[in-house]
């Protein structure tokens, strides 16, 4: 997250802030309400969840938990898809 952030702010001065601060707000959505994240698809036996980030072609990648949203991933769109599927348990 922090190489994107600088990435974004060489391509525009305070764009990495914009893209520190997409992530955050789309993090606190989850930790309000953690069902309002959609399935992600093709990933069966764990209750996986993603929420897209405005303006960055990112999504927030987490697992529903009992007592709790772990997040699993800041992931792009179309960069190394799933490579965050090792991070879950099963």
């Amino acid at each position: 997250m922090a190489a994107t952030s600088r990435w974004y702010d060489q391509k525009r001065p305070g764009l990495g802030l914009d893209f520190l601060r997409s992530i955050g707000r789309v993090i606190d959505r989850i930790e309000a309400a953690p069902r309002t994240g959609s399935p992600v698809p093709g990933v069966a036996g764990a209750d996986i969840r993603r929420v897209l980030v405005r303006r960055f072609p990112y999504h927030v990648v987490y697992i529903d938990l009992p007592d709790r949203a772990q997040i699993l991933a800041i992931a792009h769109h179309r960069r190394r898809p799933g490579y965050w599927l090792g991070r879950v348990r099963r």
